[in-house]
């Protein structure tokens, strides 16, 4: 699957790889089709979209300015969409607007990463020390947080979260942390536990996994570049072929000195898919590449990602890694209410092979782990798709039964629309087509905020 050749990254120069350079406002969007009663709620996207000047060649593609993007829906009608800056420090100076407030932690506060929903709150996350920041319902910057100053360090931008009990387990790094911490926030988002576990050097940990009973930790060999660092990267992380690659898995009440470490192939995992557990072993599901940041230091995308299964025999310490499907794919969800547990169907983005990790494709994948099926929706030629999001049709709907929303770029008007399928017809026509009076630049991670 890896080239010894970094993959072309001409594409990050048109399309939607381009940023935009105006905040907007639409109401009363046009639809197409007739959009689901039930999806009462806000669609969102966050991504990096860098204020000034961009060039793919010396930029990194993670490291512009993160802006938000969003839609309510409401009563078969989109009332609106909006796109907004994150008023980060940066964009605050730009703009000549008074700072966000809130406490500071580590070096940037660009949290372009991730979003999630916390305590009532909407939060926008990033990597790498990164304090989460608060949304408001029209996608203002509301404030910097520690969840009441309880948080020690930094955050994640990749929390896992019980859906059962509401709870958050979350991997926390930063460059001049000799550990990184494991944090358990409850439902109403306190820290109530932060134990610091110890690494190898300082590895990035964009996620983790989280079974019933246990967490498992991924120390893979991207780290911290201090001459990556000294020559002005925004994201200092490159691959370094010396750390090796290995999982840590513990109890959810563990500390470090119950962490087991196993070794396995060097690769790297931005995401995972799911886990749970299977007797004494422990099952997880990745989107596995190669390797990252190595011949292309700049962009995630110099090998081919596939999703792959690694089961952990707790008894014996080992690891049996196995691939188990060939698409070329990334941004993988799942039904939610499955997490941490065994579950049938994943969706993804397809991925050109010729662009390998980029942020967007032609196709959404559907896999369906009983059967091992794969079922693809194509969105045709010139429209790209990015991470699609999920949402029951009740909440005592089957697995998988509902919809899928995803932002869908459009060479031919430039612009970018709201698709939703229903996945009981998961290859056929959209039930509904929001189009957009702007493009949404591919970006990274989507969120579904259901009511007001």
């Amino acid at each position: 699957m890896f080239s010894p050749q970094a993959q072309s990254t001409t594409h990050l120069l048109t399309g939607a790889y381009r940023p935009v350079r105006e905040e907007t406002t639409a109401h009363d969007l046009p639809v197409v089709g007739q959009l689901p009663a039930e999806l009462d709620g806000r669609f969102l996207r966050v991504g990096p979209n860098a204020l000034g000047k961009h060039d793919p060649a010396v930029d990194h593609a993670l490291a512009g300015d993160s802006m938000l993007h969003g839609l309510r829906l409401r009563g078969g009608r989109a009332e609106w969409y909006r796109n907004r800056w994150l008023r980060t420090d940066r964009v605050t100076a730009a703009f000549g607007e008074l700072p966000t407030p809130g406490p500071r932690f580590g070096l940037s506060d660009n949290a372009n990463s991730g979003l999630m929903q916390l305590g009532g709150k909407v939060l926008a996350l990033g990597d790498g020390g990164v304090l989460p920041h608060q949304i408001g319902r029209n996608l203002e910057t509301v404030a910097r947080i520690d969840f009441d100053g309880t948080l020690p360090d930094g955050f994640s931008a990749r929390p896992a979260v019980d859906p059962l009990t509401g709870e958050v387990y979350a991997v926390a790094y930063y460059h001049e942390l000799e550990h990184v911490s494991l944090l358990t926030l409850d439902a109403l988002g306190r820290v109530r536990r932060a134990e610091p576990i110890s690494v190898k050097g300082t590895p990035m940990m964009h996620s983790m996994a989280l079974t019933e009973r246990h967490i498992v930790l991924f120390d893979l060999p991207v780290t911290f570049s201090p001459q990556a660092a000294a020559s002005g990267s925004r994201v200092p992380y490159v691959w370094d072929e010396g750390h090796g690659a290995r999982l840590g898995v513990l109890p959810r009440d563990g500390g470090d000195a119950d962490v087991l470490w196993m070794d396995i192939d060097p690769c790297y995992v931005f995401h995972a898919v799911n886990a749970f557990e299977r007797g004494h072993e422990i099952v997880v599901h990745v989107v596995r590449h190669e390797r990252a940041f190595d011949r292309d230091p700049l962009h995630p995308s110099e090998s081919l990602p596939t999703m792959w299964s690694w089961t952990i025999d707790r008894r014996s310490g080992t690891v049996v890694e196995e691939q188990l499907f060939t698409d070329v794919e990334e941004f993988p969800r799942i039904d939610e209410r499955w997490a941490g547990a065994e579950h049938r169907w994943t969706w993804s983005v397809g991925v050109r092979p010729e662009q390998g990790a980029a942020l967007g494709g032609p196709a959404l994948i559907r896999h369906d782990l009983w059967t091992m099926r794969t079922d693809v929706h194509s969105f045709g030629p010139g429209r790209e798709a990015g991470e699609p999001v999920f949402v029951p049709r009740s909440a005592i709907a089957p697995e998988g039964d509902g919809w899928l929303m995803t932002m869908v770029y459009d060479s031919a008007t430039d612009r970018s629309e709201l698709v939703v399928l229903d996945t009981e017809d998961f290859t056929g026509e959209p039930v509904a087509v929001v189009p957009l009076p702007a493009r949404v630049p591919h970006g990274l991670h989507s969120l579904w905020v259901a009511g007001n």
